[in-house]
């Protein structure tokens, strides 16, 4: 599937690293993907909420279906977070801009998830805007 026709299909994008603090680029995103009407859910270890959303520890700990796992870590904590998202069942694995893994790439594509890094989700769907 193309990230066009992914990004117009998915409704729930969880956002693993996602910041309180308005000037971190995680947060930004964050407020983009809630004003366009995805249902975002913070993951973020501590419980706090961010934008109103409740934060998950971890992407075990999400309830319901994920279309998207967006993915603002270093690249080192892709590889487990591909296998967190395989097995929550995820349709797609997104590492943001600046973020690159072969082995999270080859996790997510043979788990069956489509795969895309080093490009910001933000960006990518206001250009299809």
């Amino acid at each position: 599937m193309e990230v066009g026709e992914l990004l117009r299909k998915a409704k729930t994008i969880a956002l693993v690293g996602a910041s309180p603090n308005p000037y971190r680029p995680s947060h930004t995103v964050m407020r983009y993907l809630l004003s366009h009407g995805y249902d975002v859910i913070p993951v973020r270890p501590g419980g706090e909420t961010i934008l109103g959303r409740k934060c998950v520890d971890s992407l075990t700990l999400v309830e319901g279906s994920i279309d998207i796992v967006d993915v603002f870590r270093a690249g080192s904590a892709a590889p487990d977070l591909a296998r967190q998202a395989v097995a929550a069942g995820a349709s797609c694995l997104w590492l943001q801009e600046g973020v690159r893994s072969e082995e999270a790439a080859r996790i997510a594509q043979e788990g069956g998830l489509q795969f895309v890094q080093d490009r910001c989700i933000k960006k990518v769907h206001a250009a299809l805007s």
